[in-house]
């Protein structure tokens, strides 16, 4: 028999990814703290009125919540590591900072349990299509027992000790923030000088700027569809977490920082919950102007 999974957060991320796991067989149980956003599953899965609830008894415990702070509550304040059973596996999803993650390490092997941090790469889109690129921190033992989960939600790699899965979504985090800036500029750049925005993302798709960003965030650009995949208080979230680190470990990131003051402003302006891609509303706002896929 598969074992038993409790999913905690059935968001725009854990809501396919949790589709996916029902698919694959396995039995779960679910908690969110909007109820209704997990009733969707009510057919196919135990709805748990409270995420104690949902972790009692199950084999594998899958948190997918926004932020650090949240995970903390959940897990520590609310004392839900209590109430799982001996042995049994933590696998957070959620994007937290690698400090945190240590913490809740410490605090699983003190309660006699397991734990991973496996944030992921690839948004909404990675999970629906179960193509996530998944992060993981911990023991090794404890990834090897994990395969049969992310096998199922995407492509994971161990990266190292408690903590490191965190450390390598902040790279990635990093490369996501600054490319979108860049992605955003250069399509302004071209445009306001009478250039084919659309024309020149298609040319640079096919040289050394290529990239996902250009490809998929480009497109949301040009078509102006900033439905969020990703929001941009998430991006805003990261990019802190990110520069946090940074001075952690005793290191200036110039362009994180350039790029967190653009979010920060993006924020301010009320954008903070379209899609990350829309940093480039507050780069028109900036410039008063307005790209569109013809003409600029």
């Amino acid at each position: 028999m598969k074992p038993t999974i409790a999913f905690l957060g059935i968001g725009l991320m854990g809501k396919p990814m949790t589709d996916n796991l029902l698919k694959a067989g396995f039995p779960m149980k679910l908690w969110n703290r909007t109820r209704s956003k997990a009733e969707f599953f009510a057919d196919r899965a135990t709805i748990a009125e409270t995420p104690g609830e949902a972790v009692s008894g199950a084999d594998i415990i899958i948190i997918m919540l926004e932020n650090g702070p949240i995970v903390d509550d959940v897990l520590v304040g609310q004392g839900v590591m209590t109430e799982m059973s001996p042995g049994a596996l933590i696998i957070d999803m959620s994007s937290i900072p690698p400090a945190t993650a240590k913490k809740h390490a410490k605090l699983a092997m003190e309660y006699g349990l397991s734990y991973l941090d496996a944030p992921v790469s690839g948004g909404t889109v990675g999970a629906e299509q179960a193509s996530l690129s998944i992060m993981a921190g911990g023991q090794e033992l404890d990834y090897e027992r994990a395969q049969e989960v992310f096998n199922v939600l995407g492509r994971s790699t161990y990266i190292g000790p408690s903590g490191a899965g965190q450390l390598a979504k902040l790279a990635n985090q990093a490369i996501v923030g600054i490319t979108i800036g860049a992605v955003s500029e250069a399509l302004l750049l071209a445009a306001q000088g009478g250039a084919n925005p659309a024309a020149v993302r298609e040319a640079l798709l096919g040289g050394f700027a290529s990239s996902r960003i250009l490809e998929l965030h480009g497109e949301r650009m040009l078509q102006r569809n900033f439905e969020p995949g990703a929001t941009a208080r998430v991006q805003h979230k990261d990019l802190r977490m990110i520069l946090d680190e940074a001075a952690s470990s005793g290191l200036q990131l110039p362009l994180a920082e350039q790029v967190f003051a653009e979010y920060d402003s993006m924020l301010n302006e009320g954008l903070e919950n379209v899609d990350h891609s829309g940093l480039l509303l507050h780069l028109e706002r900036l410039n008063n102007t307005q790209l569109t896929p013809d003409k600029g």
